[in-house]
């Protein structure tokens, strides 16, 4: 590997192994083997590397979620049930990539004050949509919609933020797919009420 690989490695290593915030320029080049002016040379910034690495860890996030797919882990005869054996993978996925999880909520605060992260996440919201609908559907993400993608998608990125903070607060009170199944009946439900006058 050459210089900028081995800055990339060294960045993502230090990001899943102390966090967005704790990382400095000193911790890369240490865990680079590389020089302190490289990382202005090949990224610009060490911002700039740390958001490469933070979508290189999310790539491997996604490599995880497509074997998982292909590995047919949602499965159901009904969309609940579906649901609930996708959410239950998910649960197992991210349980198994906290690091980049935190990493990424992390990185999300910081969005506010620095317009590349806030581009980077924008450019990546469509094919994280369709990651989560295939997920939690367990379809082919070529297979869904455009509006179906945006919508749902929408709607399960929400639920994972959530689930993202319960889970680095205290992952005990991180709900199960039944759990979410009944909160969605008893919000359908309830919506469903007779109109106020």
């Amino acid at each position: 590997m050459g210089h900028r690989e081995d800055l990339l490695a060294g960045a993502k290593r230090c990001l899943l192994e102390k966090g967005w915030s704790r990382t400095t320029a000193r911790d890369i080049v240490a865990a680079s083997g590389a020089n302190l002016a490289s990382i202005g040379y090949h990224y610009g910034s060490k911002d700039a590397l740390m958001r490469e690495a933070l979508f290189a860890a999310m790539g491997d996030w996604a490599d995880d979620v497509q074997r998982s797919l292909a590995d047919g882990a949602a499965t159901g005869s009904d969309p609940a049930g579906r649901f609930e054996s996708g959410w239950t993978r998910a649960l197992e996925l991210f349980s198994r990539h906290q690091a980049v999880w935190r990493a990424q909520l992390e990185a999300v605060m910081q969005a506010e004050r620095d317009p590349g992260m806030r581009e980077a996440f924008a450019a990546a919201q469509p094919e994280a949509r369709q990651a989560l609908v295939a997920l939690l559907l367990g379809t082919d993400g070529r297979e869904i919609d455009e509006e179906t993608s945006r919508t749902l998608g929408s709607f399960y990125m929400t639920l994972v933020s959530g689930m993202v903070v319960q889970m680095a607060i205290d992952p005990e009170l991180t709900p199960d797919a039944r759990e979410l199944i009944e909160a969605m009946r008893l919000t359908s439900t309830s919506t469903e009420g007779p109109a106020s006058a």
